[in-house]
């Protein structure tokens, strides 16, 4: 996807270019009235093997429609010399000698005009009678008259994403992102101010994306700038191989960090000196202990994480046997089946103190030389957003596999066992069992799931996103489907987003 403009674009616009494309929008791709739309049910086949799907384009230079996925419409391009043609499902126009759908700005405004007459011959946006609009969005939208009338029982927000050719790992995430309220709230605001020279600022295009979901459209958005950009500035993620969602996670955050700049105008190079959005809300401070053998004394190092990778059962890494149950998983309202692993199972073994070994001896300060040592990982500072990261890829010398173990994960999550205030509190014997109910600082409520289907060679990601209280949906792709919370919490589980709740709602 080239978001510059196409050479070959030009031999097209000639005489009533914009007329002819106006037509086909209006009667082939975004039919507003009942006799365009059977105009379009009655027509639209492929000349050549008669289907109405295998995504059927329009040839721009003649009346000729015919499948994409067949390449029928190639050959038609090939024995004509006709370059360009446009998608009769999204809108999208494909040059035929750059191989790749292109972008023109004349072509876009078209587009997008003949978009909003459909819409209002149709009455436009999708209704849920289960969603209610925030105060923030409302207060943003009724500022912004054009971009969608109000009404109670609208939906602002649920919309898919055009698959662009196994970029599901990076529709999923896309997904999550914009789903996360303190995020949303800010590029909604268009409070990021860009001093970039190029087209290349991620955070303008992530703002942009933001316009475009909550802009009240219902038909699923192409997101080929935003691929174009991650390529160009994480290019190990370039090519149409299926990537890991976690991955382009952590390339994406790090991306919009180093395109931020914070409050006092400095640009973010260092994330442990950093207000910029990502850090803020993404950021939180990882304690390590290390506890000399010898001496006992305690070596401590506080580090910047954006996610917390967990290690599961069945992977090569030994697990510590945790039974479910007990004060932890009472606290987090958690009740597995029997022999399940949870989510606090996991983080009971991240957090839980590790010998090192005599073959990772560290240099004591204490006794001035090496020793035996224990390490153990807490949370000095929580985030905002707390990602948590089901370790189900493997890779290894001998062993390349997925781990399928069934994780079970709350709606609720209190990380106050796990806090490193807790931990000096249980050394100083202060640490009490009972919680504080009215202390929510450490408290979480899930908002996102990404999960993986298939193998590690071949597979395909969802993701789970709560729209306003625990109204549920499952994104795949360019399909938008209401999900139960069971379906939700029956899934495998690969990363799991949780929000602050007193910073959640206003």
């Amino acid at each position: 996807m080239s978001p510059a403009g196409c050479p070959h674009v030009n031999g097209f616009k000639v005489d009533n270019w914009k007329q002819n494309l106006r037509l086909i929008y209006q009667c082939f791709v975004w039919s507003g009235s009942t006799e365009t739309r059977k105009r379009k049910a009655k027509s639209c086949v492929c000349h050549m093997c008669g289907a109405h799907l295998n995504r059927l384009h329009s040839c721009l230079y003649c009346v000729f429609f015919a499948c994409f996925s067949k390449k029928h419409i190639h050959e038609h391009a090939k024995n004509k010399r006709h370059n360009l043609a446009i998608d009769l499902l999204y809108g999208g126009i494909y040059c035929f000698m750059c191989q790749d759908y292109i972008y023109d700005k004349d072509m876009e405004q078209i587009a997008k005009e003949e978009q909003r007459k459909a819409w209002k011959m149709q009455g436009a946006g999708e209704r849920y009678s289960t969603w209610e609009p925030t105060k923030r969005e409302l207060e943003l939208l009724r500022h912004n008259p054009k971009r969608r009338r109000i009404t109670s029982n609208c939906t602002i927000g649920l919309r898919g994403l055009i698959n662009l050719g196994n970029t599901c790992f990076m529709n999923c995430i896309v997904q999550a992102l914009t789903h996360t309220p303190l995020l949303r709230d800010f590029f909604l605001s268009d409070r990021h101010k860009c001093e970039m020279q190029s087209n290349s600022c991620l955070v303008c295009e992530m703002s942009q994306l933001f316009q475009e979901f909550y802009s009240g459209h219902r038909s699923p958005h192409v997101p080929f700038r935003l691929l174009h950009l991650v390529w160009t500035h994480a290019r190990h993620l370039a090519g149409y191989e299926q990537q890991d969602a976690h991955e382009f996670l952590i390339a994406a955050l790090d991306v919009l960090h180093r395109h931020c700049k914070d409050d006092n105008g400095k640009k973010a190079n260092n994330p442990n000196h950093c207000n910029c959005i990502i850090d803020q809300i993404f950021t939180g401070g990882l304690q390590s202990d290390v506890t000399c053998q010898v001496c006992h004394g305690v070596s401590t190092t506080i580090d910047p994480f954006w996610d917390i990778s967990l290690d599961l059962p069945g992977s090569s890494t030994p697990f510590w046997p945790l039974s479910p149950g007990g004060e932890m998983s009472s606290l987090n309202g958690e009740s597995p089946a029997c022999g399940a692993t949870t989510l606090m199972d996991c983080l009971r073994r991240f957090t839980r103190p590790e010998h090192l070994g005599s073959s990772a001896k560290i240099k004591c300060s204490g006794c001035h030389s090496y020793q035996e040592s224990t390490k153990q990982l807490t949370m000095k500072k929580l985030p905002i957003v707390a990602c948590f990261h089901l370790k189900r890829f493997e890779h290894s010398a001998k062993l390349r596999r997925k781990i399928t173990t069934y994780v079970s994960f709350p709606l609720e999550l209190d990380m106050t066992p796990f806090m490193a205030s807790s931990k000096e509190s249980r050394m100083n014997g202060q640490y009490q069992q009972t919680v504080d109910p009215f202390n929510n600082d450490n408290k979480y409520s899930l908002f996102a799931v990404v999960n993986h289907q298939g193998t590690l060679e071949s597979g395909h990601y969802t993701t789970f996103i709560r729209q306003h209280k625990d109204q549920w949906f499952k994104c795949d792709d360019a399909i938008i489907t209401k999900a139960s919370i069971k379906d939700v919490l029956d899934s495998e589980g690969y990363l799991l987003f949780y929000h602050k709740q007193f910073l959640e709602y206003e």
